[in-house]
């Protein structure tokens, strides 16, 4: 059981008191209150966007000492890292909610819908909680705004106003656990008010870097400020200078460090249909044959983050039931992780947004389909590495087809052309500015390289950014 119990949240004396509510989400949605969430998700994402914001912790912290520091009331396991985080904290909430205790999850960014990013017991919060937590702490952001704007500084961020809602939201479900994955870097995330007893690094690489830094160390220093006195700390294997900075971090404030490759191992990993079969060995024991419905090596390697987490909540380190670690992990989704959209042909999608990321992608679709043509389907924010990323995938895509998401942080593909050209035949690259016409272009191409008939061993992939997959999705009426 974790070793920090959920408190009752302090009561403050205004505005008017939060209310309970139940959080779990409706079988059905009323019209009127899905209209409200769209009018409240307007008015949110006017706010600072997620990558365009004020470092600091202050205006979170200052909400939620209004509220009654919502983040104290229950368990934290606090996950920062380059890539894979939004796997492992889905991992790690199923394997915890297994065990019988209710858990929140708190993720980003959404593909559809932002009630994605705040769920309880394993379900987004239904459109009403979201209203309803949003009429609670509203007027406390407004507070918070205000002595802000007067002292000089911004309105909370849009990212901002989003964690003060989930951690309000697991307070009153009231949640046992709550899994937590950063936004952005860790020292000076919103999501670093929190006190977690248990944290994990997955691998960390250069991403970021107009706010984290153009190095390994400086992006390391970053991340590694979620590390909290006593904690128990769980590693990914890292780059040497990484490494370093997590260790010489864990040692200053007296934690306990699980690093991969010396206390955690990836002992076997077989191919299975839909999945991978997994044996994992932790300080605790050895767990055999842990079926894991997600493809590619990496997630091999965060489901074993996973379990040293879930370890170190349920028993502080101890072993857990066998039988619920695989049932934990066999139930485990994760959208837009190599996806599945649609067959005939087949479509695939992953938010692949970073060369570590293509890389490990590249790799997972040559082990688990083995594709004789693989047509991309691209579209990359501005401000990545897009000649790293065509280089980390070229060995994977037969062609390319560049296109533009519905983000204004897009980069025009126009501008990527010659870059993909470098890499890629040039004959094997084209250029669709609408997601549409480049899903109808990769087809036709699909298909016409498909001699013997669609679907066997020709297909699509949809990648190169979160907003690029959510864009796909809503195109194909995936949901």
């Amino acid at each position: 059981m974790p070793r920090k119990q959920p408190v009752p949240r302090k009561q403050s004396a205004s505005p008017a008191n939060p209310r309970k509510r139940n959080a779990q989400p409706a079988t059905t949605e009323d019209p009127a209150i899905l209209e409200d969430l769209a009018i409240i998700y307007a008015e949110i994402i006017s706010r600072n966007p997620e990558h365009d914001f004020d470092p600091t912790l202050d205006r979170v912290k200052r909400v939620c000492e209004l509220l009654g520091d919502p983040q104290h009331a229950f368990h934290a396991v606090h996950i920062t890292g380059t890539n894979g985080k939004t796997s492992t904290a889905r991992m790690t909430e199923s394997l915890i909610r297994e065990h019988g205790l209710r858990t929140g999850l708190f993720t980003s960014p959404h593909l559809q819908s932002v009630t994605e990013r705040i769920q309880i017991d394993g379900e987004p919060i239904s459109a009403q909680a979201f209203v309803d937590t949003w009429n609670d702490i509203a007027p406390y952001i407004g507070v918070a705004d205000r002595e802000s704007q007067e002292a000089g500084g911004p309105r909370l961020s849009f990212f901002e106003v989003l964690t003060v809602m989930a951690y309000a939201a697991f307070a009153d479900a009231p949640v046992d656990v709550a899994v937590i994955e950063v936004g952005m870097g860790g020292e000076w995330d919103s999501t670093n008010v929190i006190n977690a007893a248990t944290v994990i690094l997955t691998p960390i690489d250069i991403d970021h870097q107009k706010w984290l830094g153009s190095s390994i160390e400086e992006i390391a220093a970053t991340k590694a400020g979620i590390i909290k006195p006593g904690a128990t700390v769980i590693s990914a294997i890292q780059r040497d200078e990484a490494s370093a900075i997590i260790r010489h971090k864990a040692d200053d404030e007296r934690a306990r460090l699980l690093v991969e490759g010396q206390n955690l191992t990836v002992l076997q990993r077989t191919l299975a249909v839909g999945g991978q079969l997994l044996t994992l060995q932790t300080p605790a024991g050895i767990y055999q044959d842990v079926f894991v419905p997600l493809h590619g090596e990496h997630q091999a390697h965060n489901a074993l983050l996973a379990l040293a987490a879930a370890e170190a909540v349920l028993t502080g380190g101890s072993a857990l039931n066998a039988e619920r670690v695989e049932q934990g992990l066999a139930q485990v989704t994760s959208p837009g992780r190599l996806e599945l959209l649609r067959s005939s042909p087949t479509i695939i999608a992953d938010v692949a947004h970073n060369p570590h990321g293509a890389t490990a992608l590249a790799e997972a679709l040559n082990e688990a389909f083995g594709f004789r043509h693989l047509v991309g389907v691209i579209g990359i924010l501005g401000d990545k590495d897009a000649e790293s990323i065509f280089a980390a995938l070229e060995p994977a895509l037969g062609s390319v087809v560049l296109t533009r998401n519905s983000s204004p942080r897009c980069a025009d593909p126009v501008d990527l052309l010659p870059i993909a050209r470098e890499i890629f035949d040039v004959d094997d690259v084209y250029l669709e500015e609408r997601l549409d016409d480049a899903l109808q272009k990769a087809t036709d191409l699909a298909e016409a390289d498909d001699t013997v008939g669609v679907g066997t061993g020709t297909g699509i992939l949809v990648t190169g950014s979160v907003i690029t997959v959510a864009d796909a999705r809503t195109l194909l009426g995936v949901k």
